[in-house]
C-alpha cells in the first residue's frame, strides 16, 4: 500500500528586518518542514515595507508570457541629503519601487543618526523618476521603513521640477492605515523625532495638507493609510497616486488564496511581532485569512513585543487558533540576530513535528 503523500506546508513570511529577507526565511522554513516530513510552498510575502521589491521580482513569470524582468540602479538624494545607490525593479512595463531605496531610515543611520526635522522624500521622487524614464507605465511604490516625515514634499518637488510623470500610473502600497497629520505623533518617535519635533512636524504636516488641498484639490487627511512614510503616500495621492493596501497586491501577485486552499498549515513570520503586526501587516493579514480558510498557523518571529499576542488573544496569553514559537525564546537573542535562518529552520523543524505531527521525527540538536 503506498504511503500517504507528504503534508503541505504554505511557507509564507514576511522579511525580518534588518538581517534576512522573506525569500530566505521562507527557503530556510522549507528546509525545517522538510525535515519534519513536510511538503514546503514558498511563499514570501510583503505588506509594502522593505523587500516588497524583492518579493514581488521573485514572482516567476507565467509561461508564454513577457520576457524576464530586471534590477535597474539610479542614483538619487538620499534622506539626509547626499547620494545614494537605489534600485529598481521592472518587468513588463511595471516598476516596483521602494521608498526605504532612496528614503530609508537605515540609510540615515537609524534613529540616532537621522534628523527627523530635514530627513527628505526627494529621493523616492527621483527613484519614481528614473522608472518612468526606463519605460515605465505603471508603478508600484512600497512605502515602509522611512526616514522621512515631510509629508512627500521632497519627493513631489523632484517630480514637479521634472515636469512630472506623465501618463505612468502610480499605485502606493501602504502597510498601514494611518492618516495624514497622525503620521508625525505615530511614527515620528521611531524616527528620532523628541516630543518637540512631533509637535513641529504635525504642525508641518498641517500647513502642507491645506496646501494641497489648495494646490490639488485632494485633501490627503481623510485618505486611510496617508500618513504611510510620514506622509509620502498622501502626497503621492495628491498627484494622483492611488492608496491600496500593500499586502493585497503581493498576495493577489503570488496567488496565495489559492496557495492557501491547498495547504495544511500555514508558517508565517517576521522580525518582531507586536500590537503593529495585526493592522495590514503581512502575519496579521495571514493570519486572518488562515483562521476564516480553518488552516492552522505557526508563527515564528525574532522575537515577540508588547500587543505581540494580538488583540483578540485569550487569556493564556495567545491567540485562539494560533502557535506562536519566536527565535529569541528558544535560542536566546545573540543567535537568533547572528544566525536568524539557521534559527528559522531548526524551530520549524521541530514545532512542526511537535504541534501538528510528522511523518518522520525532526533531529533537535538544543533538546
Amino acid at each position: 500500500m503506498p504511503a500517504p503523500a507528504p503534508r503541505r506546508a504554505l511557507l509564507a513570511p514576511d522579511a525580518f528586518k534588518g538581517t534576512a529577507g522573506a525569500p530566505a526565511v521562507a527557503t530556510a522554513m522549507a528546509a525545517g518542514a522538510r525535515r519534519a516530513g513536510w511538503d514546503g510552498d514558498l511563499c514570501p510575502l510583503s505588506d509594502g515595507g522593505e523587500g516588497f521589491a524583492e518579493v514581488l521580482a521573485a514572482v516567476p513569470a507565467p509561461p508564454g508570457g513577457p520576457p524576464p524582468g530586471a534590477w535597474h540602479d539610479a542614483v538619487v538624494t538620499g534622506p539626509l541629503g547626499t547620494p545614494v545607490v537605489a534600485r529598481f525593479w521592472l518587468a513588463d512595463k511595471v516598476a516596483v519601487v521602494e521608498s526605504a531605496a532612496a528614503s530609508g531610515l537605515p540609510l540615515a543611520g537609524g534613529s540616532a543618526g537621522n534628523d527627523p526635522l530635514g530627513a527628505t522624500t526627494r529621493g523616492t521622487g527621483e527613484l519614481l523618476l528614473a522608472a518612468a524614464a526606463a519605460g515605465a507605465a505603471r508603478v508600484l511604490v512600497g512605502v515602509g521603513g522611512s526616514a522621512t516625515t515631510d509629508g512627500g514634499r521632497g519627493a513631489l518637488e523632484a517630480i514637479e521640477q521634472a515636469g512630472g510623470l506623465g501618463a505612468v500610473e502610480v499605485v502606493v502600497a501602504c502597510d498601514v492605515d494611518t492618516r495624514f497629520v497622525a503620521a508625525a505623533e505615530v511614527f515620528g518617535p521611531q524616527k528620532g523625532a523628541t516630543p518637540a519635533q512631533v509637535v513641529e512636524l504635525t504642525d508641518r504636516l498641517v500647513v502642507m495638507a491645506g496646501d494641497l488641498r489648495a494646490r490639488y484639490g485632494v485633501d490627503v487627511t481623510t485618505l486611510p493609510g496617508g500618513g504611510a512614510a510620514g506622509g509620502l503616500a498622501g502626497g503621492l495621492a495628491a498627484l494622483g497616486a492611488r492608496l491600496v493596501p500593500g499586502f493585497g497586491v503581493v498576495a493577489q501577485a503570488v496567488g496565495f488564496s489559492d496557495r492557501l486552499g491547498r495547504a495544511d498549515v500555514v508558517v508565517t513570520g517576521e522580525g518582531r511581532l507586536d500590537a503593529s503586526s495585526w493592522s495590514g501587516k503581512v502575519v496579521g493579514e495571514v493570519v486572518r485569512a488562515a483562521r476564516d480558510a480553518g488552516v492552522p498557523v505557526l508563527v515564528v518571529p525574532g522575537a515577540v513585543g508588547p500587543g505581540g499576542t494580538g488583540p483578540d488573544a485569550d487569556g493564556s496569553g495567545s491567540v485562539p487558533g494560533v502557535q506562536v514559537r519566536s527565535l529569541t525564546d528558544r535560542f536566546g537573542e545573540a543567535r537568533a540576530l547572528g544566525d536568524p535562518t539557521g534559527c528559522v529552520e531548526e524551530l520549524v523543524g521541530v514545532a512542526l513535528g511537535e504541534l501538528f505531527g510528522s511523518d518522520r521525527a525532526a533531529h533537535d540538536p538544543t533538546s
